[in-house]
């Protein structure tokens, strides 16, 4: 019984130390462009933060921030949407929804109109900060907006500099929707390290 025992207690302790350890197969081997592979330790960091600017959208006239690249004639006469139209924009972050508010970065991306039968869009954007200790870091989102929904939200895939390996989400509400021009509010709730 004590032999059935300490086998047992040795067994379990062999598991232990093999789930904490990374083993690299034969079939592993193979993958010529693995670089590295490795525990990641669970020491490291990771802080979450939230911030709040606002997204300012000039789609024409004078200083326009974001322009229509394509579309797809053939749609805008059977149905109310900009289906298929594609946009590409360069919009500045505020802290506020004023126009004059402190600049704090830019949204760079891509914007498409996705829905036939309602104003829906997918999005793939960076925030560039542009001020203080985040400036040259970046926040990448990509995601469904459902443009006249009150609270939308989309997740983030990534980032760089201050925010290398972000994940999270970032919830919008329009503040302001004109003709021209739209102001939209970010929440930013993100994880790095």
């Amino acid at each position: 019984m004590a032999t059935f025992m300490f086998s047992s207690l040795f067994l379990m302790l062999l598991l232990c130390c093999a789930t904490n350890s990374t083993l690299v197969t034969s079939s592993e081997q193979s993958n010529d462009y693995l670089i590295s592979s490795h525990t990641v330790s669970h020491v490291a960091v990771e802080k979450h933060s939230h911030f709040r600017f606002y997204w300012h959208d000039k789609i024409s006239g004078r200083n326009q921030t974001s322009v229509r690249v394509a579309d797809a004639p053939e749609f805008k006469k059977s149905i109310s949407t900009n289906f298929s139209d594609v946009y590409v924009f360069d919009d500045p972050l505020r802290t506020g929804p004023d126009k004059n508010s402190k600049l704090v970065g830019r949204a760079k991306g891509i914007y498409l109109e996705a829905g036939l039968y309602k104003i829906e869009l997918l999005v793939a954007m960076n925030f560039v900060f542009t001020d203080g200790k985040y400036n040259g870091s970046t926040i990448a989102v990509f995601g469904h907006n459902e443009a006249l929904t009150t609270v939308r939200e989309m997740p983030i895939v990534g980032g760089s500099g201050l925010f290398r390996f972000a994940r999270g989400l970032v919830q919008l509400r329009t503040y302001l929707f004109q003709i021209d021009y739209a102001v939209v509010e970010y929440n930013v709730f993100v994880n790095h390290y």
